[in-house]
């Protein structure tokens, strides 16, 4: 049916009093800290309430390897929350505050679409209750202490060549990928090559999406490793008396957003880590308060089930303890389409009109791309329920193909979603679905032990997950090892940095590939974030705008209003 645009229905949608839709959680206005009358902050001090509480149903949403076209999974976690509340679920969808970056980049908002939106969408996509500022604010607060003791001396003896704390801004900006500072006059610092990461790159903002409270931010924050010492031993914030200083500034940030959505339920906004970098997952903490107000809570994980998903078992759920009861894995026809590697497609150009053409044999050979996914999901012990996200001119014999596949390779069941066209009444097959699948007594288990190698850790993601036959280090990757080994860090997890386009480390292989080894061109640390990262092939953590960015078409109306969201 002919649509509006997202900001249009957006806006078409009459806003509740955000103490109004707290109220029907049982957040009480003394747990509350109003930011204008339609967001807020959730005071921390709710948890000694909901101490005794029984926790509700928690279930991840995911999806198949993502393409350009976009696959629709914050639409699907937005509208299954609706759906579950039509149904007589009391439901919250928990999910991440989007990076402006990719806003004013290619990607756009994040806020869902067409009906199953988080509104104010405007604000939801821009600076929000400005925690992506504060994570900008104490990450460069570490890195002029970092440089303003080395401009007084170097008491604890650096290694100029061993700082990785990088500077951030929350701005695709790639000429500040590589620069050098402290240029000038003898007063303005010593000069040293520094790089530039994007804000939501910060293990500052991987720290706000695990810790459990304040206390444990602290901590973790403390914990940080910024260089060695010309001794070797590692040098952290404590050591630079930084650490309490950035807390501070991360005293508001550490509470999640409530906001409501196109149908006046709730949903908690909170922290935004890349997954194709860091862990990919909203906060533990907006996932412990929504679990102890509602019956079931939908919570969405950054790209595939290779990424944020698996991120999400073997980091975020070890972190908070929280046991999930089953995943959903969001896909499209065109994006299976797209993975039988017979179509290629760039953002921004005109798509293969053939894309929109039924063919069932493109659909089968895409679906390998599923399969895989599926596999992932089922090797932590959880029923996977596949979300086909309609779109006009899909055929019934290509999702009647999509289904047969699934259930051969052991799903769940396979739903039609709806929810961009008709919001919570789209979904709700797929709400009966996921309830019915977190009934089925699941049996939750890791990938793999901490006490596992770090090396083996590695090894069992990238087979297990990715399909790659093996691994292979380069450059000092198995040096880096064996140092976080003998330091004592072998007992962490692993953080997987690759690329989302493929479940391999190249982007160009699409569906399924076999055979392949997966290289380690480095390991690096995140001591305060409590994970080892892998860097598999070529990384940006500093993206780049496009030749026609997306802010180019952002602007005010005459009434003063945003426009250009998409």
């Amino acid at each position: 049916m002919p649509q509006k645009n997202d900001l249009d229905i957006a806006r078409s949608i009459p806003l509740k009093p955000i103490s109004e839709i707290a109220a029907r959680y049982g957040i009480r206005p003394d747990e509350l800290e109003l930011y204008g009358d339609y967001k807020a902050k959730v005071k921390l001090e709710i948890r000694n309430r909901l101490a005794g509480v029984k926790r509700a149903k928690y279930v991840n949403v995911s999806a198949v390897t993502p393409t350009p076209l976009g696959e629709g999974k914050t639409v699907t976690t937005i509208g299954l929350g609706l759906a579950l509340n039509r149904i007589g679920a009391k439901a919250i969808s928990t999910i991440r505050q989007p990076s402006m970056g990719p806003i004013f980049g290619i990607k756009g908002g994040a806020a869902g679409g067409g009906w199953s939106q988080v509104i104010p969408m405007e604000d939801f996509n821009l600076h929000l209750t400005g925690d992506i500022h504060a994570v900008a604010a104490a990450h460069n607060l570490l890195s002029a202490f970092i440089d303003n003791h080395l401009h007084h001396g170097n008491a604890l003896n650096l290694d100029l060549h061993s700082i990785s704390w990088p500077r951030v801004v929350d701005i695709s900006d790639r000429a500040l990928r590589n620069v050098v500072i402290g240029l000038g006059e003898k007063q303005d610092g010593v000069p040293r090559q520094c790089t530039f990461d994007i804000a939501v790159a910060s293990e500052v903002m991987a720290i706000l999406g695990l810790c459990t409270d304040i206390f444990d931010l602290r901590r973790r924050l403390g914990r940080i490793v910024v260089a060695r010492n010309r001794d070797g031993k590692p040098v952290t914030a404590e050591d630079l008396k930084c650490a309490g200083a950035m807390t501070a500034l991360l005293k508001d940030a550490v509470k999640p957003t409530l906001m409501q959505t196109t149908e006046g339920t709730a949903c908690m906004v909170h922290t935004g880590p890349f997954a194709n970098i860091a862990h990919g997952n909203s906060s533990i903490i907006a996932d412990e308060i929504a679990s102890g107000i509602c019956d079931i809570v939908v919570t969405e994980s950054g790209f595939g089930t290779d990424m944020g998903c698996e991120k999400f078992y073997n980091i975020k759920c070890r972190a908070s303890g929280m046991v999930p009861n089953a995943t959903v894995i969001v896909t499209t026809v065109r994006a299976l389409k797209m993975h039988s590697g017979k179509f290629r497609i760039v953002a921004g150009k005109p798509l293969d009109p053939k894309l929109d053409i039924p063919d069932v044999g493109l659909v089968r050979e895409g679906c390998e791309n599923l399969r895989q996914h599926i596999r992932n999901v089922k090797a932590h012990g959880l029923p996977a329920v596949i979300a086909i996200n309609a779109y006009p001119g899909d055929g019934e014999d290509e999702y009647e193909a999509i289904r047969s596949i699934a259930a051969g390779e052991g799903a769940f069941g396979t739903a039609i979603s709806r929810v961009w066209a008709q919001g919570g009444a789209g979904g709700e097959e797929l709400a009966r679905m996921v309830m019915a699948a977190c009934d089925t007594g699941a049996d939750f288990h890791h990938l793999y032990d901490l006490d596992t190698p770090l090396a083996d850790k590695i090894e069992k993601i990238a087979v297990s997950m990715y399909g790659a036959s093996g691994v292979e280090y380069e450059g000092s990757a198995l040096k880096s090892l064996k140092e976080y080994t003998a330091a004592g860090y072998a007992g962490l997890p692993v953080c997987m940095a690759k690329t989302h386009l493929s479940l391999s480390h190249d982007p160009a292989l699409k569906g399924a590939p076999k055979g392949f080894m997966l290289p380690i061109r480095e390991v690096r640390l995140a001591a305060g974030a409590g994970f080892v990262y892998p860097l598999a092939g070529e990384m940006r953590t500093m993206p780049g705008l496009p030749s026609k960015p997306g802010g180019e078409g952002i602007d005010i109306d005459d009434q003063g209003r945003v426009i250009g969201l998409f």
